[in-house]
């Protein structure tokens, strides 16, 4: 899956360093309440899917020094999420 660069500032849960990377489903974690939503008072948002994803490190950092297997694996709501033209 693509991270897509929705442009909204504030209060999101998508680190700025995987937005246009690819990386893949590592595992689905359940629906929850839109946590952006909730911040800005709203009661009751609706419910969105959220998926944990693994990135490799050194496609999210180029001068990544470590081994080239080493991963990263973040929570990301669906809304956050394309599919990506590769598979990796």
């Amino acid at each position: 899956m693509r991270v897509i660069d929705l442009g909204l500032a504030g209060h999101v849960r998508t680190p700025f360093y995987v937005r246009k990377h690819i990386g893949r489903v590592e595992r689905y974690c359940g629906a929850y309440a839109n946590p952006e939503r909730r911040a800005y008072g709203d009661p009751s948002p609706p419910r969105i899917n959220l998926y944990r994803i693994r990135f490799l490190q050194r496609d999210l950092w180029p001068d990544y020094a470590g081994r080239p297997d080493d991963t990263v694996e973040i929570e990301i709501y669906e809304h956050w999420l394309e599919p990506a033209d590769t598979d990796i």
